[in-house]
């Protein structure tokens, strides 16, 4: 099986520096190239054609969800299509996840996640499939189902700007790993192959982007 080439663009030197330790540490995976700023990532993107790119949100002369933006208009022109994007924030407020989804990341990962869900995120992204942060789920559950203590007039007319319309089986496997469970757990517990559980993942993001507006 041939590696995962993957592009950091990362502007913090010593969480890059993990990242890429923890990639080389499996085997499949390799970087190919690494960017602490966002016009020498969109080069990089655009020159080193990596199967995966992980993007930081808080990059310094530009954010990641802007960039993402760039390159995805960048690969509608050009008609390359084989980079996936993992957005890679310490952000999971409701704007900044929609942002993303809109501006065309395929994933969204928390930096306070552990570190082999990282590398998780990263296969599942370079698959073709969508991951979701168990935090970045989260969110999407305050507004389906707000939890005792809300104000529920403040959720109430966010819900009316924005529906997410997703059906019980999405809600549940929202809930799956908003509480840590990975794909094939999600899997066992429902009683579907993982095949099932990434294409419910990917629906969901799909209406994310979609209701984003």
């Amino acid at each position: 099986m041939n590696e995962i080439s993957i592009l950091l663009i990362e502007d913090h030197d010593l969480t890059r520096m993990g990242l890429r330790t923890e990639l080389h540490s499996h085997s499949g995976f390799k970087v190919i190239g690494e960017a602490a700023n966002a016009t020498v990532g969109l080069k990089l993107l655009e020159t080193m054609k990596p199967d995966v790119a992980v993007i930081d949100i808080g990059l310094p002369d530009m954010d990641g969800i802007k960039l993402t933006r760039k390159f995805r208009r960048y690969q509608d022109e050009t008609g390359q299509s084989q980079t996936k994007i993992l957005i890679l924030t310490m952000y999971n407020t409701e704007d900044a996840v929609l942002a993303a989804f809109a501006a065309g990341a395929d994933s969204y990962h928390h930096k306070e996640t552990i570190i082999n869900k990282f590398t998780e995120a990263v296969q599942v992204t370079f698959r073709g499939n969508s991951w979701i942060d168990p935090a970045i789920a989260d969110v999407v559950l305050r507004k389906m189902r707000p939890r005792p203590g809300d104000d529920q007039s403040l959720v109430q007319s966010k819900t009316l700007k924005i529906e997410y319309p997703l059906s019980q089986r999405e809600l549940e496997i929202l809930e799956l790993i908003v509480a840590g469970c990975s794909h094939g757990k999600i899997a066992e517990t429902l009683y579907i192959t993982v095949g099932t559980v990434k294409t419910h993942v990917r629906n969901i993001l799909n209406k994310l982007c979609a209701y984003s507006g």
